[in-house]
């Protein structure tokens, strides 16, 4: 239990003198009955002064030596035992009290302090002002006082120099009058003198040239009859050299070629593989072919043509009627080859007429559609390999006129110099052999050829991509997507063209994903080259990029280039 002692309600804190209690206002030993008067050894053994001030004479308070045992009282009585513990409890209580007083005086001082500091920093900065103030002043009145000191000498100075000048001027004419009459007469002088000494030199040099002209004249004639000699013997000596050195070449570049070519040619034959420039000309070939044979034949029989025509009339409008439906596609697939493949069979040149016109139908069908919307181009390349599964012969035809529609891109394949047969080109046919169109002599624009050619190629992809039932021709397989992206990067003519970063960017938009789940490593390896190419340059030659400089050919690079991040980063995440 606490006691609180009384205060004073004084309205502001005044400080009150103490008075002297004994120790910690406890009762003094003179208060008790029981106890007789304190003795002077009492009284210094319980002083706190004499024991705090005893233990400075040793090195640390664990040497200081107990005090002396004091000496026993009697018991107290709980009345007693009782006041001493409310006093000790009181002592305790006014040890944690503050004075308000002591806390008053203290923020006064410190609030006077500050407001002292603040006045002598505002005394300071007043002080400060007016002296900055003077100081301009004086400077002013200064400049002023210089600039008009300095204008009173610029003009002493200026007149001055214009009384020098004149004085130089008439100096400087004066001696120039005497300077040119004396200039005259020496030069008079000299003029003759040398006229003289020049008409005995010239005299003297004409004889020393004739002399050396002849001589040589004599001498250039020798030189040239033994550099002529000379410049013969050496120059049949190079072109022998030069004959016997390329033709060494040559034989070694044949031996090395025909050795290669062997040697691709069996592990080509051993893998079923082709050169691009062959698959371009048993394309062509399939084409001169079809086009001499049976599509000759049918126009040319009017029986054969009206069948032919009535098919084709058919074929056109199931295109048509395409939508992004499995039922639909399977429908269509079968009515194709239900008109194709009738109960009664087709003779075979009305039967590959007709496969041409479905192959152009279905072509034609990618060029419109596809390049409007590219998500069109799925269910015509799932009737497409369907039909390329189902049809004898429909896979080289089809292949043909894929190749006569977008030139060598399918391949791909830079066009020869010469047709497949060896015969030159003349210029529309090469334009057409490029898969380019014609209108009145003049070939359609480059963006409207590389949309066509990427529309017809975006389905071309979707066909080696395509889940079918049994496997397809080999120019239909899903391996031909390595081989075509390996062929492209190994052509850098190809790969400068608009439409060759076009059909790239269809074919990673349509298969790159699965490339890379299907050939992993080796497939980032080809897509780090074509990046490189779209980033850096072909083959790290900075400005020679993917696309090459045309509009075309810039947006085009962009799109691959964000078509391989995107592959990147997705399959990262999975």
């Amino acid at each position: 239990m606490r006691y609180g002692l009384p205060r004073s309600t004084s309205p502001s804190p005044e400080r009150r003198s103490r008075r002297r209690t004994s120790t910690f206002g406890l009762p003094s030993d003179t208060d008790s009955d029981f106890e007789g008067p304190p003795t002077d050894s009492d009284s210094e053994l319980s002083s706190p002064s004499s024991l705090s001030s005893d233990s400075f004479c040793y090195e640390s308070e664990s040497q200081v030596p107990p005090p002396p045992p004091r000496p026993k009282r009697e018991p107290r009585s709980p009345a007693e035992q009782r006041h001493a513990e409310d006093t000790v409890a009181a002592i305790r209580l006014r040890t944690r009290y503050h004075d308000p007083y002591e806390e008053w005086e203290k923020q006064t001082r410190k609030d006077a302090f500050h407001t002292a500091r603040r006045a002598q920093v505002q005394t300071r900065l007043e002080t400060q002002g007016r002296r900055t103030q003077r100081n301009t002043q004086e400077l002013k009145s200064l400049a002023t006082m210089h600039a008009q000191q300095l204008v009173e000498v610029q003009k002493q100075l200026a007149a001055l120099q214009v009384r020098q000048q004149m004085e130089v001027n008439k100096l400087v004419s004066s001696w120039q009058e005497q300077d040119k009459t004396f200039r005259n007469r020496i030069e008079g002088v000299i003029r003759v003198e040398e006229e003289k000494l020049r008409a005995k030199l010239e005299a003297e040099r004409k004889a020393r040239e004739e002399a050396e002209r002849k001589r040589k004249e004599e001498e250039e004639k020798r030189k040239v009859e033994e550099q002529a000699k000379r410049k013969e013997e050496e120059q049949a000596q190079r072109q022998r050299e030069a004959e016997a050195a390329a033709k060494h070449q040559e034989d070694e570049k044949e031996r090395l070629r025909r050795e290669k070519l062997d040697a691709e040619e069996q592990g080509r034959a051993q893998l079923g593989m082709s050169l691009a420039e062959e698959d371009w000309v048993h394309a062509r070939e399939t084409l001169k072919n079809l086009k001499a044979g049976p599509m000759k034949t049918v126009k040319g029989n009017q029986p054969f043509k009206s069948k032919w025509s009535a098919i084709r009339r058919q074929i056109t409008p199931k295109i048509g009627q395409l939508t992004h439906d499995i039922d639909s596609v399977m429908r269509i697939t079968q009515q194709l080859i239900d008109i194709i493949c009738p109960s009664e069979r087709l003779p075979l040149d009305i039967y590959f007429a007709a496969l041409s016109s479905l192959a152009k139908a279905v072509l034609l069908q990618a060029e419109t559609e596809v390049t409007a919307e590219k998500r069109s181009a799925i269910p015509l390349a799932m009737v497409a390999a369907r039909l390329l599964g189902t049809l004898e012969g429909f896979p080289d035809i089809f292949f043909a006129k894929l190749v006569q529609r977008c030139g060598g891109w399918p391949v791909p394949s830079a066009i020869p110099s010469t047709d497949s047969d060896g015969t030159a080109w003349n210029e529309l046919e090469r334009i057409k052999a490029m898969g380019y169109r014609t209108n009145d002599g003049q070939r359609e624009t480059l963006s409207d050829h590389v949309m066509r050619v990427s529309g017809m190629m975006r389905v071309y992809f979707l066909i080696l991509a395509a889940p079918v039932p049994q496997p397809l021709d080999k120019m239909f397989q899903l391996p031909r997507f390595w081989t075509y992206f390996a062929r492209m990067i190994g052509d850098e003519r190809l790969l400068e063209t608009a439409v060759a970063a076009q059909v790239l960017h269809a074919a990673l938009d349509v298969g790159g994903m699965e490339a890379k789940f299907i050939w992993g490593n080796q497939w980032v390896k080809m897509l780090e080259l074509l990046y490189e190419g779209a980033t850096t340059g072909i083959g790290g030659v900075a400005g020679k990029l993917l696309g090459g400089q045309t509009p075309e050919g810039k947006a085009a690079r962009v799109r691959v280039q964000l078509q391989i991040e995107r592959i990147m980063d997705t399959t990262s995440l999975r």
